[in-house]
């Protein structure tokens, strides 16, 4: 027979040894857990990372249309032609000769103009009327100078100096009377 001592030293080793492998593994699953919260947490970023480049998609897709409206009150300095050509069709549609005597460019101010020289001749009516279509037109400008003469007996003739609000060409897109007039490449966002 084994002596009592023998048993107790023996039984005192495998407590032991399991006393140690319990604490590797403990320690081991401690490892374990302190990785998936981690990568809880990267993950909860990462979420909260896209949900927010999400609601920025969102906000800048609205925020397009808005830029496009905004931009629709400006010239580009591609579509002064086509600025050009809807003042002088509006002219006809009202009875008046719209006739653009010169146009420059302007980067006094924070935002670059166009400065446009205008004769519009007709009967006085359309004259006044081309004038306020002119004026009241969806674009940022202002009339800066304006004379009228009685030409002859049913003609007048208007001279007018208009500042238009330009844009360079690769920040704008134009809708003159429904058609669209596209410059460069718009702007991205």
């Amino acid at each position: 027979m084994k002596s009592p001592l023998l048993h107790l030293i023996f039984a005192s080793l495998a407590c032991v040894a399991m006393l140690v492998g319990y604490g590797v593994w403990y320690a081991s699953v401690k490892a374990k857990s302190v990785a998936v919260a981690n990568l809880e947490n990267q993950i909860s970023i990462k979420t909260e990372t896209e949900s927010r480049i999400t609601s920025t998609r969102a906000s800048l897709a609205e925020i397009a249309g808005d830029e496009a409206t905004l931009q629709s009150y400006f010239v580009p300095e591609t579509g002064v032609v086509a600025f050009i050509d809807h003042l002088d069709a509006q002219g006809q549609t009202l009875g008046a000769t719209v006739s653009v005597l010169s146009v420059a460019t302007s980067d006094a101010g924070a935002q670059p103009e166009l400065t446009l020289t205008l004769t519009v001749e007709g009967t006085f009516d359309a004259v006044m009327r081309t004038i306020g279509a002119i004026e009241y037109a969806p674009y940022d400008l202002s009339i800066s100078r304006l004379s009228l003469q009685q030409s002859a007996k049913n003609t007048w003739h208007a001279d007018l100096n208009l500042h238009v609000g330009s844009v360079p060409a690769s920040a704008h897109r134009v809708s003159i009377d429904g058609t669209r007039y596209d410059s460069a490449k718009p702007s991205t966002l």
